[in-house]
C-alpha cells in the first residue's frame, strides 16, 4: 500500500495542475482581438502621431503669441537713457550731458506681449496638405490592419479547429486499433495468427499514441496564438464550440480594386510625396508675414506705468542659401518618382497575389471534391476488411493498411477542409475595399 501511495504522490507532482479548458466562439474571438489587440493599437497610435503632425501645420494659419516679463539693472548710457525713455519719466535735466555719459544705475521692469500673424506662406500651405495626405495614408493603413487581423483570427481560429479535428480522428482510430489488438490476441491464443502479426498491430498502436501527442501540443500549439491575438495571458487550451467544416463564402470575381484601403493608402502617401514636392518648390517664392508688440515699463516689478505699442508687417525672400534647397526639392521630386515606382510596383504584385489565390482556391475546391470521395472509399474498404478480420479471412498487414489509410484520407480531408476555407476567406480579404 505504501508503494502505491507513494507512486502516487510522483505522479501528482510531475503531472502538474491541468490546464484549464475554456470553450470560446469566434465572435468572442474576433471582439476581444478587436478590443485589446497590441498590432491594432500600434497602428492606431501611428494615426494619432500623424494627427499630431497635422495638428502642427496649423502654425501657417493661427498667430504664434508669447508673454514675457524681464529685469534689469544697467549704467550703460544707451541703456539707461532709453529705459527712462520707455519708463516715461525723462526729464531735461537727464539731457546733462554728464548724466547722459555717466547715469546712475537704473531699473526697468518690462512686460512684453509679442504677435506674429503668417500672412503667406505658400510652401507652409503644401507642407499642411502633405500632411494631411500622410494623416489620410495613415488611418487608411490602420482599417487595412484590422482588415488583416480578421483574416488572421478566422486562420488560428480554423487552425484550433483542425487540432481538435484532428485528435477526434486519431482518439478514433485508437479505439480501433485497440479493438483489433484484442481481436489479435485472441486469435493468436487459438493459433490463427502469429506472434507477428500481434507486434504489427502493437506497432500501429504505438504509431498512433505518437501522432495523438503531437496531435495535442497542436492545440495548445493553436490556443497560445489565438492568446496572443486577443492579447490575454495563455495559460487556458482554448476549445472551439463549432467543428470544422466547409464553409463556403460569397467570394467576388472581380480582379484587384483601387479602392482597397491598402492601396489607397499608397496613393495617400504618393500624393503626400507630391505636395512636398511642390513645397520645396514654393519655398524660392517670398513669404509675408506680420507682427506686432504690445510693452509695459517700470521700476518696479509687474508693474506698468507706461505702455507702447509697435506693428507691421515684413515680406521676405530668401534669394540663395548656398544651393540648399535646390538640393532639398531634388530630393523630393526623387522621393515623388520613386512613390509613383513603388505604387505601380503594389499594384502589379497585389493582382499577382489574388491570381495566385483564386487559383489556389479553384485547386482546393477540386481536391476537396477528391478527398471526399477518397475518404468514402477508404471507410468502404476499411468496413470490409474489418469484417472479414474478424472472421479470419484477412491478413493483419491487409487490415493495418487500410486502417492507416483510412486514419491518413480523414486527416487528409480535414487539411483540406482548412485550406479551402482558408482559401475562400484569403481571396475576400485580397478583394475587400
Amino acid at each position: 500500500m505504501k508503494h502505491i501511495l507513494g507512486w502516487l504522490l510522483i505522479f501528482a507532482f510531475y503531472s502538474g495542475p491541468a490546464q484549464e479548458i475554456a470553450p470560446i466562439t469566434k465572435e468572442e474571438v474576433m471582439a476581444k482581438v478587436k478590443e485589446s489587440n497590441n498590432t491594432l493599437k500600434m497602428a492606431q497610435q501611428d494615426v494619432l502621431v500623424a494627427k499630431g503632425d497635422f495638428n502642427q501645420t496649423n502654425a501657417i494659419l493661427l498667430p504664434n503669441i508669447s508673454v514675457s516679463h524681464t529685469g534689469i539693472a544697467t549704467t550703460n548710457p544707451l541703456m539707461a537713457f532709453g529705459s527712462k525713455l520707455n519708463q516715461e519719466i525723462l526729464t531735461a535735466a537727464d539731457f546733462n550731458p554728464s548724466l547722459l555719459n555717466d547715469p546712475s544705475q537704473i531699473e526697468d521692469y518690462a512686460t512684453r506681449i509679442e504677435v506674429q500673424q503668417p500672412l503667406l506662406n505658400l510652401d507652409g500651405v503644401f507642407q499642411r496638405k502633405a500632411a494631411r495626405a500622410r494623416l489620410n495614408a495613415t488611418e487608411l493603413q490602420s482599417e487595412r490592419m484590422q482588415d488583416y487581423l480578421v483574416l488572421e483570427v478566422e486562420k488560428a481560429y480554423m487552425q484550433l479547429q483542425l487540432a481538435y479535428k484532428t485528435v477526434e480522428v486519431l482518439e478514433k482510430a485508437k479505439e480501433a486499433a485497440l479493438e483489433n489488438k484484442r481481436i489479435a490476441g485472441n486469435s493468436f491464443k487459438q493459433g490463427y495468427l502469429q506472434k507477428s502479426d500481434v507486434l504489427a498491430v502493437e506497432v500501429r498502436l504505438t504509431e498512433i499514441d505518437n501522432q495523438l501527442r503531437y496531435a495535442k501540443s497542436n492545440i495548445l500549439n493553436a490556443s497560445n496564438h489565438l492568446s496572443v491575438l486577443m492579447n490575454v495571458e495563455a495559460n487556458q487550451t482554448l476549445k472551439p464550440t463549432d467543428s470544422l467544416a466547409v464553409v463556403y463564402y460569397s467570394v467576388p470575381e472581380t480582379d484587384l480594386s483601387e479602392n482597397r484601403k491598402d492601396i489607397l493608402a499608397l496613393n495617400s502617401a504618393t500624393e503626400a510625396y507630391r505636395q512636398m514636392h511642390k513645397a520645396d518648390q514654393m519655398a524660392f517664392l517670398p513669404s509675408l508675414n506680420a507682427f506686432g508688440t504690445y510693452e509695459l515699463h517700470d521700476d518696479e516689478v509687474f508693474q506698468g506705468g507706461a505702455n507702447g505699442y509697435l506693428f507691421g508687417a515684413e515680406l521676405k525672400w530668401n534669394l540663395f542659401e548656398g544651393s540648399k534647397r535646390f538640393g532639398k526639392s531634388q530630393k523630393s521630386k526623387a522621393e515623388y518618382d520613386k512613390s509613383k515606382l513603388q505604387l505601380k510596383q503594389y499594384k502589379s504584385e497585389s493582382q499577382l497575389e489574388l491570381n495566385r489565390a483564386k487559383r489556389s482556391l479553384d485547386d482546393a475546391r477540386n481536391k476537396l471534391k477528391l478527398t471526399k470521395l477518397a475518404l468514402q472509399q477508404s471507410e468502404e474498404s476499411l468496413r470490409i476488411r474489418t469484417n472479414r478480420f474478424k472472421q479470419g479471412l484477412e491478413k493483419t498487414t491487409d487490415l493495418l493498411m487500410s486502417e492507416t489509410q483510412f486514419s491518413q484520407k480523414q486527416l487528409e480531408y480535414y487539411a483540406t477542409i482548412f485550406q479551402h476555407n482558408y482559401a475562400s476567406a484569403y481571396v475576400l480579404f485580397l478583394t475587400k475595399e
